[in-house]
């Protein structure tokens, strides 16, 4: 059940990991391709008869997955042979369902060659510190200044500020400040613009002045206001340098092109590459829901095993430890179907409740909730949060993670239900249609949702306000 729970859980590339850790650990199992002719010629002569066989398309028993059922329990069978049989009668009865339900969706050459190039363009990035090492050995210093220079860069953060204090640096180098401080200059020199600052305010002086702009309003504001520009006091700021308000934004403006995180380029690639496990497509008035079989593996037992068996010669423990091995196969690969079958279900009850999303986006999502889709699949609420943890929806509006169509909800004057999301959407486009010299404030927002009908709490507005990166009033005005 462990294992059973595990797949269900696990999204597809976690899922090829599994199933081939199982493949190496089980002689008896072996994959087959999804190229392979037999099964291709199954599928296309399936697919034909589909609209002539409505009634087929109904799965074999026991086709959900939850952890209140046992589903290996299948009673003792003694004899190996009907057994073997029976493993390979339900395997057949499983190509036939899957054939059927879920024809894969497949991408047009154009569409793969794109997907292909992208991933041979994959590259292993530099780190910040190896590209700075790079530029040190270049510059003509002796063994210990380039000693001191790799202590330098080994002190430099991630995201290229310096982190120690050349007095520090001097200790563990036992080397004079001065000659630290020498160095720091000349690795200041490198690139990235702005790298081994040791604030902010040093970040982007450095990179003015790289671009020769000692003498620009800029300059001086970054040198002598920097703690009036975070806290955007554009009227102080002026009155300071003795420009215009509209001077001083316009030179906000250029500051704020500036790189504030010079090493923000080297940092670890974290963008997902992700495989949507359900496929939503329009067909008429309907949406029609599919899961991704193309990549989940597909098993069966082994040619080998199956002409091992028909020789009656074999002692009894070689058939003790084929009869294990295809008992734990005959599980794996029933898991696997039920997975598919547990998460098809899931998404059609998600595109069934919100048929209103697919057709118009984000402002028509409704509050649902896993107890409700439990319910209707028939299974437990705690099999629903494993089937889309990490699971990825393609619809017409785009790919979303399943679990972002499960939220809560709040009811209008009206009396109908408003998922969270949609709220969240509604406030996001209030603040991008504001007037920036007179912004709104959090209060402003409440009243302009509560004449849409919906009453919501100010700390609820900072809340989605907060989470969708938007600043207070007081920082989003501009003069």
């Amino acid at each position: 059940m462990q294992q059973s729970l595990a797949l269900l859980q696990a999204p597809t590339l976690e899922l090829k990991a599994l199933v081939e850790q199982e493949l190496q650990q089980n002689p008896v199992l072996e994959e087959v391709s999804h190229e392979d002719g037999d099964l291709r010629e199954k599928s296309e002569r399936d697919s034909d008869e589909i609209a002539a066989a409505p009634d087929a398309a109904e799965p074999p028993q026991d086709v959900i997955l939850d952890p209140a059922v046992d589903v290996s329990a299948e009673g003792p069978v003694d004899d190996f042979q009907a057994e073997f049989e029976k493993l390979i009668q339900m395997d057949q009865d499983w190509r036939d369902h899957f054939a059927q339900t879920n024809i894969p969706i497949r991408q047009s050459a154009e569409d793969e060659e794109r997907r292909q190039f992208m991933f041979d363009s994959l590259t292993a990035g530099t780190s910040l510190a190896e590209y700075l090492m790079d530029q040190l050995r270049e510059a003509n210093l002796n063994a210990k200044q380039r000693e001191l220079g790799e202590l330098i860069i080994g002190n430099i953060d991630d995201f290229g500020y310096l982190k120690a204090t050349l007095e520090e640096l001097a200790t563990m180098g036992n080397a004079p400040v001065e000659q630290l401080a020498g160095l720091l200059k000349l690795i200041q020199t490198f690139d990235p613009v702005g790298v081994g600052a040791r604030d902010l305010r040093e970040c982007l002086m450095l990179q003015l002045e790289r671009a020769g702009l000692q003498d620009t309003l800029e300059y001086r504001i970054v040198r002598d206001f920097m703690e009036a520009l975070g806290r955007r006091k554009i009227p102080d700021i002026a009155r300071g340098t003795d420009q215009e308000i509209e001077d001083v934004q316009e030179s906000l403006a250029r500051i704020g092109r500036l790189e504030p995180r010079p090493g923000r380029a080297f940092l670890p690639d974290t963008q997902q590459f992700v495989l949507p496990e359900v496929f939503v497509q329009k067909s008429g008035d309907e949406f029609v829901v599919t899961t991704n079989d193309e990549q989940i593996p597909h098993l069966r037992i082994s040619n080998v095993y199956k002409d091992l068996m028909s020789q009656g010669e074999n002692a009894a423990e070689v058939k003790n430890y084929i009869r294990e091995k295809i008992r734990a196969g005959n599980f794996l690969i029933k898991s696997l179907h039920q997975r598919q079958q547990t998460i098809l279900n899931i998404g059609r009850e998600i595109v069934k409740r919100q048929h209103d999303f697919m057709e118009k986006g984000v402002a028509h999502l409704k509050p649902l909730t896993m107890v409700q889709v439990a319910e209707v699949v028939g299974v437990h609420e705690t099999t629903v949060s494993r089937a889309v943890s990490g699971k990825y929806m393609q619809t017409p509006q785009g790919i979303f993670e399943m679990k972002y169509f499960f939220t809560s909800g709040l009811q209008s004057s009206s009396g109908e239900n408003i998922s969270n999301t949609s709220v969240k959407d509604m406030i996001a486009d209030i603040f991008k249609a504001e007037d920036l010299s007179h912004p709104l404030s959090d209060q402003d927002v409440v009243k302009m949702v509560a004449e849409k009908g919906i009453v919501i709490a100010r700390r609820t507005v900072a809340k989605y306000r907060t989470e969708l990166n938007i600043l207070p009033s007081n920082l989003r005005k501009v003069y």
